[in-house]
Formats: structure tokens, C-alpha cells, sequence
């Protein structure tokens, strides 16, 4: 099959330090080639796979120290790229969220999108209603709940390759928050939990600079207050073993309807138990009592987080393999991808230039908070 993947350009793919889609997407197009398929990446010129790549960036945007430049002319110049070889594929798929939507209506039966970030804000429904040609996967059910009536083909969970990270078949006592410093996020719930039972944390953790009125006034004052709380920073994937492996439980307090949440299976590759929330996906990757525990209080996630020394390391790391391994998802995928083909008429029309909407959306307006 020959299918293209097409990121969004933030990040590269992987990313070097923190992000999520790109490195879905990174995992994802590794193991449809591993499977035997013929896959093109368009991304940035910084991308690491074994795909085709297809560079439409010098570098991903967050880390190009350009003082002035357009995420909306970059993924312009995205979108013209793939429009150009839409002929030459059987699948295109999409991670842009919905920004390709106006682009592509002539070859939409060979399309499918992903879409990675939260769906609860205001005008996202109406143009899901108005291009309701795209099939859409979801990366957990809860994902879907703000948009029960859109065209729905799959859920795909998440999944990484099982050698990216060591398992950990014994913790070093402390434990561990790792993500993004954000009110959603909640660390100050993390710090609590370690401070109530006098146990060590290490934060590893971004600090966007939307963010930093918050880490300045809410969660540094908690850090430089507290001898229990250590601050890592930002950290990458060749850092995640030895930091999640450590750690006798990851707590994840969100406060919000996360997507997915990719550090928790992050940690069940190392055999980390994970204490989360019982918000948005959570209950969808967390097995209650088996890969870690999911709780509702303050008081419960204490609880929890001083028990998690007592599941079996060796079965969580079994069961990120059964159900988040890169292969697994990538086997889901071409599912989807089946079922699309499927569907598709013998003679499909060839692809002309599409017509091109006088008006865009603005910069950044389709990257949603994916965790």
C-alpha cells in the first residue's frame, strides 16, 4: 500500500525534546514500513524515519530561532506539497487537524485524519459538519464525546515501539511527573500528593511561555519551597528510561478531557505504575489495579500513589506490549485504511487543483492542546 503521512510542522518527528503528534507520527510511519508498506512522510527537513520523506521545512518551527516566521505560510507550503502527489498514494493521511479540509474535497474518499487534540471549543463543530466528507479517527472515545455526530471511522490508541524504552524491573523510591507545566495539568496536585506522604518527586516538565505567569506565580513557589521537589526541565526520549524507570509510580493529575496522554504508556513501557485522574481517556489506558490506579480525590491518589509499590513491574511492561506497541497501531491503522480502500469507487476522479478558500484560518488555529 502506498500511503503518506503528513504531520503538522512544530515539531520535528520525532521531537527532540517534548511533543506528542509528531512522535505518534514518527512510531506510526517506522512501523508501516517495518510492515512492508511503501509510506512518504512529509514533514520537516529534520525528521529521522525510515520512510520517504518529503521535506517541506528546513526545521521544525519551535526550535527554528527565527525571530519572525508563519506557522500558517509553513503549513500552506505543507498542504500545496501533498495536494501536488495526491495521485501517487492510496491513503493520505492527515495529523494537521482540520486546516487541509478545504484543500483536498476532490480525493476526501482517500483520506483519513487523526485528530490529536481536545474537541470541546467553540466553531470546531460547525466545520466538521460542513466538511463532513472526511472520516475522522479518534485517538480514544472520550475524544469524541463533544462531537458525538461526526464521521467517525475508528479509535486508534496510541503506541510506541517496545525497545525505545528499558523496562525498569525495580524503582529508585521517588516519583515522577512528567509533561508540561500548565493549570490542566495540574503539578500542584503532584506535589501535594508526594508532600502528604514525605516521598520524593521529580518534576520533569515544559514551561511553555503561555504558561509561565503560572509557573512563576502557582507551581516555582511549591518547587523552591519544598526539599521533597526536585525540577528536571524538559527532557527527551533518550532521558524517559532512566527517569520514568525510576520511578516507583507516575502521577498524572490532569484536570481536563486529555485525548490520550502519552507519558502514561511512556511509563507502562518501563513498568512504571501510573496514578491518574479518572478524566477524559484515562480509564481507557489504565487498568484499574492491573497498569496502575485511577482515581476521583486528592485523597484517593495518596492512597494509590503509596500502594503502586506493590504492582507487578514485569505485567504492566506485558501489557503495554499486548496493547501499545508502534505495531499494534500501526496494524489498527491499516484496518482503517482497508475499510477506506474498500469504499473507494474503481474509477476514482483524478485530482485537479483544488479550489483554494480566499480565507484561511489564523496562525496556529488548528493546533488544539494536545497534552
Amino acid at each position: 500500500m502506498k500511503i503518506a503521512q503528513v504531520t503538522p510542522l512544530y515539531e520535528a518527528v520525532p521531537p527532540r525534546l517534548y511533543g506528542g503528534t509528531e512522535r505518534v507520527v514518527a512510531h506510526l510511519t517506522d512501523a508501516l514500513v517495518d510492515l512492508g508498506h511503501e509510506v512518504t512522510l512529509f514533514a520537516s527537513a529534520d525528521a529521522r524515519t525510515r520512510a520517504r520523506l518529503v521535506p517541506v521545512r528546513d526545521q521544525a518551527i519551535r526550535l527554528d530561532p527565527a525571530p519572525l516566521k508563519s506557522d500558517l505560510a509553513a503549513h500552506m507550503t505543507l498542504l500545496a506539497e501533498v495536494l501536488k502527489r495526491a495521485d501517487e498514494f492510496d491513503v493520505i493521511h492527515f495529523h494537521t487537524d482540520m486546516i487541509h479540509f478545504p484543500f483536498f474535497p476532490r480525493c476526501a474518499d482517500k483520506t483519513i485524519t487523526t485528530l490529536h487534540g481536545r474537541l470541546d471549543m467553540k466553531d470546531i463543530g460547525t466545520v466538521y459538519e460542513r466538511w463532513s466528507e472526511f472520516g475522522l479517527v479518534s485517538i480514544s472515545d472520550d475524544q469524541r464525546r463533544p462531537l458525538p455526530r461526526a464521521n467517525w471511522k475508528a479509535t486508534v490508541h496510541h503506541g510506541m515501539p517496545g525497545d525505545l524504552y528499558e523496562f525498569s524491573a525495580k524503582s529508585a523510591g521517588y516519583l515522577a511527573f512528567l509533561g508540561r507545566i500548565s493549570p490542566e495539568k495540574r503539578p500542584d496536585r503532584a506535589i501535594e500528593i508526594a508532600t502528604r506522604l514525605n516521598r520524593p518527586l521529580k518534576i520533569a516538565a515544559k514551561v511553555d511561555a503561555a504558561d509561565k505567569v503560572y509557573w512563576e506565580t502557582v507551581i516555582r513557589p511549591l518547587v523552591e519551597g519544598n526539599p521533597l521537589i526536585e525540577f528536571v526541565g524538559e527532557i527527551g526520549d533518550h532521558q524517559k528510561s532512566a527517569f520514568l524507570g525510576g520511578a516507583e509510580a507516575l502521577l498524572f493529575p490532569i484536570d481536563w478531557p486529555e485525548p490520550f496522554g502519552l507519558v502514561m504508556i511512556e511509563a507502562m513501557a518501563c513498568g512504571t505504575p501510573v496514578v491518574a485522574f479518572r478524566c477524559g481517556s484515562t480509564p481507557e489506558v489504565i487498568e484499574d489495579g492491573e497498569t496502575g490506579f485511577l482515581v476521583d480525590t486528592l485523597e484517593q491518589a495518596v492512597a494509590a500513589a503509596g500502594r503502586a509499590h506493590r504492582l507487578d513491574r514485569a505485567a504492566i511492561r506485558a501489557r503495554f506490549d499486548l496493547r501499545f506497541s508502534a505495531t499494534a497501531m500501526a496494524r489498527r491503522y491499516l484496518d482503517v485504511y482497508g475499510d477506506l480502500l474498500a469504499r473507494r469507487p474503481f474509477a476514482a476522479e483524478p485530482v485537479a487543483a483544488a479550489v483554494v478558500p480566499p480565507r484561511l484560518f489564523e496562525d496556529r488555529s488548528f493546533a488544539a492542546a494536545n497534552g
